[in-house]
């Protein structure tokens, strides 16, 4: 008997193995120990703070990727405006444990140099160009997160636990 289109097991990770890793991977930074104080007096190091203002930039960037992909695609909106709201929360979320202010966007920053002219007018290959920035920049933030302490290395799990989820949904096994 032939197997319906229904049945056939689709290719990549399922929607469980995706939460599963991610749930483990928090859980194991959850696990390691630490209240989040680095150490100094001040609860914060000049690393840390130079890894959460990199992960607010990186964040930053690739919303603004989102948007020129979507200036470049219209017809995308729906299916990347609720990924790239979460992309800005990210950043948020991460200037907002800062104790400096706010950093600011740099023109000069390498990925941020006019990303319109970057988008492929083929909408499968924006989408996975877009895919391929989010999965590279959740593998940076896996790295990272082995470096910080406490409560930023649980933030940089978990918004690169999202990445990688968005990085599949962005591809034809996210459809």
């Amino acid at each position: 008997m032939p197997l319906s289109p229904s049945s056939r097991a689709l290719p990549g990770p399922r929607r469980r193995t995706l939460l599963a890793s991610a749930a483990g991977t928090v859980l194991l930074v959850g696990c390691s120990g630490g209240n989040g104080d680095s150490g100094t007096a001040g609860g914060s190091r000049p690393a840390d703070e130079r890894a959460r203002a990199r992960a607010a930039r990186d964040s930053r960037e690739l919303a603004a990727r989102y948007d020129a992909v979507l200036a470049a695609h219209p017809d995308l909106a729906r299916r990347l405006r609720p990924l790239r709201a979460e992309v800005a929360a990210h950043a948020k979320a991460f200037e907002a444990g800062a104790t400096g202010p706010a950093p600011s966007a740099s023109p000069t920053t390498a990925g941020s140099a006019a990303p319109a002219a970057a988008v492929p007018t083929d909408r499968t290959k924006a989408l996975a160009a877009l895919a391929t920035v989010e999965r590279d920049l959740a593998d940076r933030r896996s790295e990272a997160l082995l470096e910080v302490p406490g409560e930023l290395a649980r933030l940089l799990a978990s918004v690169a636990a999202a990445g990688a989820a968005h990085a599949y949904l962005l591809t034809d096994g996210g459809k």
